[in-house]
């Protein structure tokens, strides 16, 4: 990775992020921000997808989700942070790109067929929905990002994309106008397990821990995590696989050395839930107080905040326009 990458990321606007984001990606954007060129982009319309009817929720979160964004210390003079339904220039290069596709490759898209079968949309499957993998390569390609962060999960998109991207290379007698993408898989997956055991955080099951919670909050949701059921007591030997508390102790505790200790002991036995419980509240209470503290200074001035997603999305506007005048002039819809 140089300076010379381009990374282009971004969050569905449908709630406020919370730790599986953060894990998965959010603490990776800070990092980016200061080896590239980043464009982070608040995905209105992509959740617009599947919530036709809330668009007040999705309106009212892309506030909250920019201010997650400046909370976890994304800078918005570092890394140009946008609204996506602001830059029309990417539904345009999107409806060029629906005809270098076709319905049947869009349904055999993993992350489509898996994300429509937890929806039970079987075939009532929303249009804009099914053809979303064709709006993110408008996203991806129109900033020319040669690195996109996703989960393991978002891969298929990405090489989605890239077939885009070579079919439209292909079909020009230009040079190259597309650039092709490489996906950046965090080493510890975006797909963080629920406080509940479940196999991933999501708000949809509410078991999630947000970035903004309370001490409270993180108090009582340590408390209700997932440990091992078969451990007793305290002196039976414990299970650290599938142990909810030590994926987190993982994700998050800075000291390897002794959450290595930690799992050594309780393999053994002789190291009760409520200590390794007690760790990782410690943990997620110092991770957690400066974020909170940021967000409600930045939350007390809103309409700096938006002023700054103004700026970004002019920044943003101005790159995703250079891309679609390259493309139609390499279509030949440069009439004038």
């Amino acid at each position: 990775m140089t300076s010379q990458d381009i990374i282009l990321t971004g969050d569905r606007t449908t709630g406020s992020l919370h730790l599986g984001h953060y894990v998965g990606s959010l603490r990776n954007r800070v990092l980016l921000q200061d080896r590239c060129q980043q464009f982070l982009l608040l995905a209105d319309a992509q959740a617009l997808t599947d919530n036709m009817g809330n668009y007040l929720k999705v309106r009212d979160n892309v506030l909250q989700v920019a201010l997650d964004y400046l909370a976890v210390g994304i800078d918005p003079a570092k890394s140009t942070i946008f609204i996506q339904s602001l830059v029309p220039e990417l539904t345009e290069l999107a409806s060029y790109y629906l005809n270098l596709v076709t319905v049947s490759r869009l349904e055999r898209n993993p992350t489509i067929k898996d994300e429509i079968k937890q929806r039970g949309y079987e075939r009532d499957i929303p249009a804009g929905f099914l053809t979303y993998p064709a709006a993110q390569a408008a996203d991806i390609t129109a900033f020319k990002a040669t690195i996109v962060p996703v989960g393991e999960d978002q891969i298929p998109m990405i090489e989605q994309t890239n077939e885009i991207v070579r079919r439209f290379n292909a079909s020009v007698e230009t040079a190259p106008i597309l650039v092709e993408a490489k996906a950046m898989v965090p080493e510890v997956g975006a797909r963080l397990p629920g406080i509940d055991g479940k196999a991933k955080m999501s708000k949809s099951l509410g078991n999630t821990l947000t970035l903004s919670a309370s001490a409270d909050e993180i108090r009582q949701a340590v408390k209700m995590m997932y440990t091992d059921p078969n451990h007793l007591r305290v002196s039976d030997p414990g299970q650290v696989e599938g142990n909810v508390v030590f994926s987190y102790l993982d994700a998050f505790h800075p000291n390897i050395e002794l959450v290595k200790r930690l799992k050594d002991h309780y393999r053994l036995g002789g190291l009760g839930d409520t200590v390794i419980k007690q760790h990782l509240e410690e943990c997620l209470q110092e991770l957690l107080a400066p974020i909170r503290q940021r967000r409600e200074e930045y939350a007390r001035d809103p309409a700096a905040v938006l002023a700054m997603l103004k700026e970004g999305t002019a920044r943003a506007r101005q790159v995703a326009a250079v891309t679609l005048s390259e493309v139609k002039a390499a279509m030949g819809l440069n009439y004038y």
